[in-house]
């Protein structure tokens, strides 16, 4: 390896060192306690240091997220991959999306701006559409008929998310319910919104 690859490495490597010191802090003390100067002291970098790499902690928070939100959708697409069917796969990419939330609670709640202060937006994250981007072709195969307009499929997408981000907000705010009636109630919705999509008439 030349001096240039080695450097470069070098700098990747203290990149990710940054990246996951400033991860543990958010997930032991929540985001809102993490400083330029805290992560410095953790790591032994001066700020200074820190700075070259990302000249404010909104740079951090927004790359943190931005490896968040690619971590979901590889989890929600490796999880769709080995069912058979729509439906299938449609439960098992948000059971996929409900359980990266939760074993990854600090960021989730960064992502989302879930009772934080320190939302990086979505505005400049691209990754943030992945998980719509996956899901819509999904959603799209479950219509019995061939032709769907874009917006209903967009709607529906929004209906799912809409209930399985705002059971997860009230369980991380409100503590939720038991895990065992969580569930219930997640796979209820999803299964409710599924069969509405396929005609199906739900059972009384």
């Amino acid at each position: 390896m030349g001096s240039k690859e080695r450097i470069l490495r070098l700098k990747e490597n203290t990149r990710r060192n940054i990246l996951d010191k400033a991860t543990c802090i958010i997930q032991s003390e929540g985001c809102d306690a993490l400083t330029m100067r805290k992560l410095a002291e953790q790591i032994d970098y001066t700020p200074p240091m820190i700075y070259e790499y990302f000249n404010k902690k909104e740079a951090i928070f927004q790359e943190l997220a931005r490896k968040g939100y690619l971590k979901l959708a590889q989890l929600m697409e490796h999880a769709g991959l080995i069912q058979e069917d729509a439906q299938s796969q449609i439960a098992a990419m948000w059971k996929a999306y409900w359980e990266f939330a939760f074993s990854n609670q600090s960021i989730y709640q960064l992502m989302y701006g879930i009772n934080v202060n320190c939302c990086p937006g979505t505005d400049n994250i691209p990754e943030s559409d992945l998980v719509q981007k996956l899901m819509t072709p999904v959603i799209r195969s479950l219509y019995p008929k061939v032709s769907v307009p874009e917006e209903e499929v967009r709607m529906k997408f929004y209906t799912y998310w809409s209930v399985i981000h705002g059971l997860i907000a009230l369980h991380i705010i409100h503590r939720g319910a038991s895990s065992a009636i969580d569930h219930e109630i997640l796979y209820e919705a999803i299964n409710g919104i599924t069969l509405s999509i396929r005609g199906e008439i739900l059972p009384a």
